[in-house]
């Protein structure tokens, strides 16, 4: 079976109602370069993983590989090999969309002393955004501090999945410090299947309602993830994101 043959199998949803991701044009949250992370892990997943997604209508995917001090410590040189070994099988393979890579970088103390030492940081877009992740539970102490000096520094600080973070359930101050702050918020497309839960799928309408969503990704890891996807035909606010001025259309 070829590649072609493994990700055309997967074209429709449950109720028999294809997913189209076409409007969104580009993708800018993945986990796609092989053996570099917690995603794809041989060449042959990241390609089934990459036509499946150029099957839903994408023309084009932002690869963002963490940065993580204590577990991936990936650099901006082992992602752009990657990146380039990666375009070459997925030209050879056939399938036709752009690839480009950036990353998504755990904000943490590492991370703030990288910004202060003005450290090559990965970005993606015209106006340098970066894609920026916490722990799930507690909030950081240097969030709003770090945001602010990426800004100092020229980047547009990009929050990642920001309805998963339950301290922001929480901490209703904090969502409106960033709100005021104008802080872009990426939305994972899975968080409106009930993926991850309830909680999360209700706090991501809540956040697109406040429109602070500016960017939504697949955050693709694996089939797994892509299989999920296939549910969101018919939900409500996927249909919602839709008429939204998302800027992944300009990326």
């Amino acid at each position: 079976m070829s590649i072609f043959d493994i990700f055309n199998k997967f074209q429709k949803s449950a109720d028999g109602q294809k997913l189209d991701l076409a409007w969104m044009q580009a993708d800018m949250h993945s986990h796609l370069i092989p053996g570099i992370d917690d995603g794809a892990q041989t060449m042959d997943e990241s390609l089934v993983l990459i036509g499946r997604l150029a099957s839903f209508g994408l023309k084009k995917l932002i690869i963002t590989p963490h940065i993580m001090s204590e577990f991936f410590r990936n650099t901006p040189e082992i992602i752009t090999d990657g990146l380039n070994d990666l375009k070459k099988a997925t030209a050879s393979a056939g399938i036709n969309i752009e690839l480009e890579a950036a990353a998504e970088y755990y904000l943490d103390e590492i991370f703030f002393e990288k910004v202060e030492k003005n450290e090559q940081l990965l970005f993606f877009g015209e106006n340098k955004m970066l894609l920026l992740e916490t722990g799930f539970m507690s909030k950081p102490h240097i969030l709003l501090e770090t945001f602010f000096r990426l800004e100092m520094a020229g980047y547009q600080p990009v929050f990642a999945h920001p309805e998963r973070y339950i301290y922001l359930h929480q901490e209703s101050d904090t969502l409106e410090a960033l709100a005021d702050r104008n802080i872009p918020f990426q939305l994972n497309l899975l968080s409106l299947t009930g993926y991850y839960s309830k909680g999360v799928k209700k706090f991501a309408e809540k956040i697109i309602d406040m429109g602070l969503v500016k960017l939504v990704g697949t955050d693709c890891h694996n089939e797994k993830y892509l299989d999920a996807l296939e549910r969101l035909p018919g939900e409500k606010y996927f249909e919602k994101l839709k008429d939204m001025d998302l800027w992944n259309k300009n990326l």
